[in-house]
């Protein structure tokens, strides 16, 4: 499964969903919007207004979400 987190610098709620997903054994990519405009944009368009924004093959979610992360198979 392909999963990439949307984070920014400084962000508590993306640091928390990341170490969630390290826990969890998840693989996953990061990209930070502040340095990426294209990915910046892809976010905007999802309808997201916060970061992290976490997104799979079939959903996307903003926020840190334990139950979502909770989810996801290894």
């Amino acid at each position: 499964m392909s999963i990439t987190v949307y984070s920014k610098p400084s962000c508590v709620q993306c640091n928390a969903t990341m170490r969630a997903l390290d826990k969890k054994g998840v693989n996953y990519s990061v990209i930070d919007v502040t340095e990426d405009q294209a990915a910046y944009d892809h976010v905007i368009e999802l309808g997201a207004q916060q970061v992290p924004v976490v997104e799979t093959e079939t959903e996307h979610w903003t926020g840190y979400r334990p139950d979502k992360i909770s989810s996801l198979s290894t």
